[in-house]
């Protein structure tokens, strides 16, 4: 704001925490616009995909791939607003199987090591669990990698998995013995999020939900790792996959 800028974009890992930035570049006139994930205060715009949605998605998929019944872990991320509704809406699709059973929840903080470490505890906590769902891409692959060194029969499901996760998953997938399903949600045209914001000037138009799609196995491009119908990726673009290691 010291240079003088007339747009602030954010992408706050504290909903709450970036309330005094949002304060500062409101009273500096400032038009603050918010990305993927909502931030607490004057906010004059938000734009981000629909996180209840993606969340409910992966975990029906999750539901119906363990057949109706089970046991399921959550890995949790860090306290933000998708994060929150990424869980809420798994929730909420679980909760239509009354014979799966979410035994654990854990907070893996999107971070590859943790959530590697957190996986295994639940594996060893929960011996017989069936499924895992977590709530992002780099926490699926810490997830993944301690799912495969168990050699135990988990189904997994992830939340927003962008384009790093897909040559590992890639790999895993041919290493299985059996071919996992791969799920996608995309927000729509993501990089043109703060265009639709702003209304292409300086002016906002509140809040703007982007809707997510799933793409089963019939429609997803023929290339694991170079999807050609997902040409950008962001938080809000991603892969769903979910599989059985």
């Amino acid at each position: 704001m010291q240079r003088g800028i007339d747009i602030l974009l954010l992408n706050p890992t504290d909903s709450v925490g970036i309330e005094t930035a949002v304060l500062e570049a409101h009273q500096a006139g400032v038009t603050t616009i918010a990305i993927d994930a909502q931030a607490k205060g004057p906010v004059d715009g938000f734009v981000g995909s629909k996180n209840y949605d993606a969340g409910y998605k992966a975990c029906h998929y999750l539901g119906k791939a363990l057949d109706g019944k089970g046991q399921v872990a959550i890995l949790d991320g860090i306290p933000v607003v998708p994060i929150l509704q990424r869980v809420k809406g798994c929730t909420a699709a679980l909760d239509e199987f009354p014979d799966v059973t979410v035994v654990d929840k854990q907070n893996g903080r999107q971070d590859r090591t943790q959530a590697m470490t957190v996986t295994e505890n639940l594996i060893q906590a929960h011996p017989d669990l069936d499924g895992l769902f977590s709530v992002n891409d780099i926490g699926a692959l810490g997830a993944l990698i301690a799912i495969d060194a168990s050699g135990k029969d988990i189904r997994w499901s992830a939340s927003m998995v962008p384009r790093p996760l897909l040559p590992f998953a890639s790999r895993t997938r041919r290493s299985l013995p059996r071919r996992p399903s791969i799920r996608v949600t995309c927000a729509a045209r993501p990089r043109s999020g703060p265009g639709q914001a702003l209304g292409g000037q300086h002016r906002t138009r509140g809040e703007i939900p982007i809707d997510v799609t799933l793409i089963d196995r019939e429609t997803q491009p023929t290339s694991v790792g170079n999807p050609p119908t997902l040409t950008t990726t962001s938080a809000t673009c991603g892969w769903h996959i979910g599989g059985r290691s």
